[in-house]
């Protein structure tokens, strides 16, 4: 039977470049998004090989009742999910006094209720596989607290907390959980999350979405339950571990501000 790949927020970024490597491995895929006038041209280019078989869902997995939709189309589909990618999110940045609450809750709910709700869905499925992957897309993010970015950091360290528990517990079931902690990446999330003029997209390395997408598919593959691109990400956690707290968020705020 031909593996296949569930991947959230497909339509660009990370899961665009994940969506074309799992096909690259043979897996089939189905492919969510919001845009539909992105994911059929990802389909297309897919699936021109003639190897693979690619199934889109548009749809927005913010609202309450998307994950059971995108479930109810896979079963009825008949389609053997063995890869559940979580990688759709947002962020926003601005001071939480100001920020508008209708897209802090939206980041909520698709940052956290949904991919908890997808997860806890697929599971079953999952489990009908004698060995099977979930890949949680976090970010550096979630080691320290998020000054300008207060919702999206904490949405992120829930995601690292989640994945790193929930590896624990399918261990013995034979389902690898890895949670992708990228740092400063090239895409549409700091456009979408208003950081254009953020110091931490102008001052630090930023890696392509390929570059991260590719790390992230080897370290799910080999069992990595923490998967941090780059040396500089890799070494941020011990050193915040290191230094008292309001140190630290004192300096990430510094890191934030914008170049205005």
């Amino acid at each position: 039977m031909q593996k296949t790949a569930l991947i959230t927020g497909a339509s660009s970024g990370i899961g665009y470049e994940l969506a074309k490597i799992f096909a690259r491995e043979g897996y089939n895929l189905v492919i969510t998004a919001r845009r539909e006038n992105r994911l059929k041209p990802l389909k297309e280019e897919l699936e021109s090989t003639g190897k693979i078989t690619v199934h889109i869902f548009p749809a927005d997995l913010s609202k309450a009742d998307t994950p059971k939709k995108l479930h109810q189309f896979v079963i009825e589909n008949n389609i053997p999910v063995s890869v559940l990618v979580n990688n759709a999110g947002i962020g926003d940045y601005g001071l939480f006094k100001d920020s508008e609450w209708g897209k802090l809750s939206t980041m909520i709910d698709l940052n956290i209720k949904s991919l908890t709700h997808i997860t806890h869905l697929f599971i079953p499925e999952l489990l009908k596989h004698p060995k099977a992957y979930i890949m949680n897309v976090a970010s550096t993010a979630a080691f320290q607290p998020g000054p300008l970015m207060s919702v999206y950091y904490a949405s992120k360290h829930y995601v690292l907390a989640f994945s790193e528990a929930i590896a624990n517990e399918l261990h013995d079931n034979e389902i690898t959980v890895s949670a992708l902690c990228p740092g400063p990446t090239e895409s549409e999330f700091q456009d979408t999350a208003n950081m254009e003029k953020s110091k931490l997209f102008d001052r630090f390395p930023v890696a392509t979405s390929q570059e991260v997408a590719e790390y992230g598919f080897k370290s799910l593959m080999s069992g990595k339950r923490v998967a941090i691109y780059g040396w500089m990400n890799k070494i941020s956690p011990k050193f915040i571990s290191l230094v008292p707290r309001a140190v630290v968020t004192a300096v990430v705020r510094k890191i934030q501000e914008r170049n205005d």
